[in-house]
């Protein structure tokens, strides 16, 4: 509870662990934050909940028409390819845009009260987690109607959520520390979605592309994790060896940098909100 919470300035920790010690007795606050982000998103919203389901498969629908039969890609079973990787990238998309944005919507609150500076990203978060949760239930349902095995690799599925969710925890904390003092990194964030979602396989496979230009993919940290989520779903395998730890690295490397950066700079925030 926050009440559990005992804030003493002559004896502070190091912000790394200050902010940790502090969100976690304010995880009561998180939850509903989660919880009131789902309700006011859904609120007018005829459908409810079930158009977090139903939106990535009419996407679905749309792009597999267009490329698919455009491009006539030489892809089984597409439908699951193209979904899975969508929902990912708009679990990344959506979230890390979310937490930037309420940190500056929130910043009215922080300057009144203290509240740990975090509890906005990690709240984007966790309502991000449950859009891709209720999302992976028209996949589960797409993969049936294509014919599309259950394999044992799923079991790994939520390690791979794991790993995304920590690089996008990471991406959300480094935009929060930079949007106080830039506040137009929201509005070119969106153009730097818009390239990077061209610049990885989400609706297109790796095989298209000249054998000269996939050494570029090593650069894109979203095509590893979305492989490492989208090879349980689809090819039934999971990312091991030298993968599976460079895309550990990778995740758990850009979290630690993201609440360094964020945490050291947290008590000079609220005075550029």
């Amino acid at each position: 509870m926050a009440s559990e919470f005992i804030y003493d300035s002559a004896r502070r920790p190091l912000p790394f662990w200050e902010e940790l010690i502090a969100l976690w007795a304010y995880r009561d606050l998180v939850r509903q934050l989660v919880a009131r982000d789902i309700k006011v998103r859904y609120k007018r919203s005829v459908l409810g909940v079930v158009w977090t389901m139903l939106n990535p498969l009419l996407m679905m629908v749309v792009l597999t028409l267009v490329f698919s039969h455009l491009f006539r890609w030489d892809l089984p079973h597409y439908p699951v390819y193209l979904l899975s990787g969508t929902l990912l990238w708009n679990f990344f998309a959506q979230t890390t845009t979310l937490a930037t944005q309420q940190l500056v919507w929130g910043g009215a609150l922080l300057s009144r009260i203290y509240v740990p500076r975090t509890v906005f990203a990690v709240s984007a978060l966790g309502t991000g987690l449950v859009n891709l949760t209720l999302a992976l239930i028209p996949l589960g349902l797409i993969m049936l109607v294509t014919g599309v095995s259950f394999h044992p690799a799923l079991i790994f599925l939520p390690l791979s959520i794991f790993l995304a969710a920590a690089f996008t925890l990471g991406i959300s904390l480094l935009l929060s520390s930079v949007a106080p003092l830039f506040p137009d990194i929201v509005e070119m964030y969106q153009v730097i979605l818009t390239a990077w979602y061209f610049l990885t396989p989400i609706f297109y496979p790796v095989k298209i592309l000249p054998p000269q230009y996939r050494f570029w993919l090593k650069l894109n940290p979203m095509h590893h994790l979305i492989a490492a989520f989208r090879g349980p779903i689809y090819e039934g395998v999971f990312l091991s060896g030298e993968g599976l730890l460079g895309t550990m690295v990778l995740a758990l490397g850009t979290l630690s940098l993201g609440w360094f950066i964020f945490t050291k700079r947290a008590d000079s925030i609220i005075y550029r909100l």
